[in-house]
């Protein structure tokens, strides 16, 4: 017995020395974690990963929320069979600054809260023991680095996953802004042909050697295209290598009507053997945008009708597991969303594969953020801020450019040109995202006038018409406006909304006060619907963007019904309720066939005549009062069925509407309203 392992141990030697290439090795578990001021011996507690110390007060309301230095340390061994090859620490995400140490000595600095970084550790492990990783991580206001404030929490914490990455000593590069190394450049998409050039990053930490760098693009387990081509390397050299690849015929990615991708597989060849090996998505798709008439995906028009999400929940804030990621796009897919402005900072790779998945349009940005209607500022004309930004723009680009689902890069949100104008610093910043990325166009969010709308490629505004005071009519006067005095700009809204508890119902239609705690919910419901009828006669408005999916953490607002939420999503904070609002967008985006009854939630009417509004995608619904049919309607082109003068009796009354006219299949809603 003992032999036969001895002989299974020597196999699994070979046969990894001749299939060596990287591993990876998830580090979430076994961390001790303690505040910088907590300094006795015993203070630190056991935690996991994804963490943030911020998941309590935060989301209490709590406005001076801990925003300071947390400790995180675990012990790291590593393996002794290891020596010879290159280790790396890849992070996830760490908000916001990051310092990280090995056995005491300092290894690097990280400083954005939103992007991935890796610093190679190969010449500060022990081998065959236990090392010391260390990593302080401070989320503490600073003017150098991105965000300086914002409408939403600073969580601070390792709140994404940490790994341990092995690699031979030549290898297809970690520490290009912790980007994949491989870029598949689309110079040439139509349908009949498409054209790539995949540029991969090497990075050699032996001695000279003679390498080959193989492409193939893979549909399924079918070769569609292959590459080769073959570098050399000194000793401690880096570079890289380009690949032109065609593909006949193309299968296109076409958003939510077929979000197809291919699988490029990049391995790295010494001797004969594969070293290494990286995957990347091939997503082919075309687009344009059109001052006059939007956005067009592989040369048809898509009218791209999205929302904005941020990344936390409660009890955890923003520590998100995949299977958080996984519900968001579920709620999203099931309103029938093909887009998302994915604000107001780099989220999680989880997130930009699953939207490649499901072929939602993405908008992705930085943490450019303005101080919108609150105090501070957003810019602060120093050479360290301006470093910072131009570091998370190109981490943004680099680390997510083979997404096909990312169709613009956003610069900014709601700055102002009063005191240190931005706009020399917007200039730079999209000038550089053209550098990075030649195929896709820059946009940006703006509240207000000025020349910042006049940089990026595309430009959109966050309005609030009807909520913060005035009236949704004033929306359609300002797109018709702004487009008759700018016919070459190409606009989108990339922010509406209004706030709305599942709690508080009315049957009377009055605009509530924003910072008060009376959010009624058929006031939101109200202002989607007289939002979205002029949004969607106006062609020319490229994209809209609902703020929000889902309400989130907000510590200084206290209003609604409780503090520290932004109540402006059309689904609750923790998933579970789904708002009139949401069903309003499902009718008119997802063709499954539904019925929901506005109001549902509303315990006690005061008046024994209601108008009973329904949204449905069906051609015909009929409505039952307490058993008694009043008649049937066919909706409008905005999916609203409604009867007016619904008499109700004392009492409790059962409200029903069913689809009529397809037998097959019948939809329907009920409600219990008490008059």
């Amino acid at each position: 017995m003992i032999l036969r392992k001895t002989v299974l141990a020597i196999m699994a030697l070979g046969a990894g020395s001749l299939f060596a290439q990287r591993t990876d090795h998830l580090l979430d578990d076994g961390w001790m974690f303690r505040f910088s001021h907590q300094v006795e011996k015993n203070s630190p507690t056991p935690v996991s990963l994804p963490h943030t110390w911020n998941a309590q007060d935060a989301l209490s309301g709590k406005m001076d929320y801990k925003r300071g230095i947390g400790n995180y340390q675990r012990t790291l061994y590593v393996r002794p069979e290891w020596k010879g090859k290159r280790l790396f620490l890849r992070f996830e995400g760490a908000n916001s600054v990051a310092n990280v140490f090995l056995n005491g000595r300092h290894v690097g600095e990280h400083r954005g809260g939103y992007s991935a970084f890796v610093f190679e550790i190969t010449d500060c492990v022990n081998y065959g023991a236990d090392n010391r990783l260390w990593v302080r991580v401070n989320n503490g206001e600073q003017l150098d680095v991105m965000p300086l404030v914002g409408d939403f929490n600073f969580y601070g914490g390792l709140y994404r996953d940490v790994h341990l990455v092995v690699t031979e000593p030549a290898c297809i590069s970690l520490t290009d802004f912790a980007s994949p190394g491989v870029y598949l450049r689309q110079t040439a998409v139509s349908r009949e042909e498409a054209k790539v050039k995949a540029v991969v990053k090497l990075s050699n930490g032996g001695a000279a050697a003679d390498l080959q760098v193989k492409v193939r693009v893979c549909d399924g387990d079918k070769t569609v295209t292959t590459a080769e081509q073959s570098v050399t390397l000194a000793a401690g050299q880096d570079g890289e290598t380009l690949l032109p690849l065609t593909v006949r015929r193309p299968r296109l990615w076409n958003g939510t009507q077929d979000p197809f991708s291919y699988r490029a597989e990049v391995t790295l060849w010494a001797d004969g053997k594969e070293i290494d090996r990286v995957e990347q998505p091939l997503g082919l798709r075309f687009y344009r945008i059109d001052p006059a008439q939007g956005f067009f995906l592989n040369g048809k028009h898509l009218s791209l009708h999205g929302v904005c999400r941020h990344q936390d929940r409660p009890e955890i804030g923003n520590a998100l597991r995949q299977r958080h990621h996984e519900e968001d796009i579920r709620l999203m897919r099931e309103m029938g969303v093909n887009a998302a402005r994915l604000a107001h900072y780099q989220q999680a790779e989880a997130m930009y594969r699953l939207t490649d998945r499901e072929g939602i349009v993405v908008w992705a940005e930085i943490p450019f953020v303005g101080p919108g209607g609150y105090a501070d500022k957003g810019f602060v004309d120093q050479p360290s801020f301006r470093a910072n930004g131009r570091q998370q723009l190109r981490e943004l680009i680099r680390q997510n450019f083979n997404h096909p689902s990312i169709c613009m890069w956003g610069l900014f949100n709601e700055l102002k040109e009063e005191g240190d104008n931005p706009i020399p610093y917007i200039k730079e910043l999209n000038a550089l995202a053209h550098e990075e990325d030649t195929t896709r166009p820059t946009t940006a969010a703006s509240n207000q006038g000025g020349g910042m709308n006049f940089i990026s490629d595309l430009i959109a505004w966050n309005r609030y018409d009807g909520w913060y005071g005035s009236r949704p009519a004033t929306l359609a006067d300002f797109l018709d406006k702004t487009h008759a005095a700018h016919p070459e700009l190409c606009i989108a809204i990339s922010e509406y909304g209004a706030g709305a508890s599942v709690y508080h119902q009315q049957d009377t239609l009055k605009q509530p006060v924003p910072t008060a705690y009376w959010h009624p919910e058929n006031w939101q419901t109200y202002y989607h619907i007289e939002n979205w009828k002029i949004l969607a006669e106006r062609p020319f408005v490229w994209g809209t963007f609902v703020w929000n999916m889902f309400d989130f953490g907000a510590a200084h607002r206290h209003e609604g019904d409780r503090p520290g939420i932004n109540d402006k999503g059309l689904v609750s904070f923790d998933r579970k309720q789904k708002k009139d609002a949401f069903y309003f967008y499902k009718a008119n985006w997802n063709p499954e066939p539904m019925v929901h009854i506005a109001g549902k939630r509303l315990q006690q009417c005061t008046k024994d005549t209601q108008t009973v509004s329904v949204f449905t995608n069906c051609r015909k619904v009929e409505l039952w009062v307490n058993g008694r049919s009043c008649g049937t309607v066919t909706p409008d082109k905005y999916a609203i069925a409604e009867w007016t003068d619904v008499r109700l009796s004392s009492g409790e009354n059962r409200i029903v509407v069913r689809s009529v006219g397809d037998k097959k299949q019948v939809v329907q809603d009920e409600a219990v309203w008490r008059y």
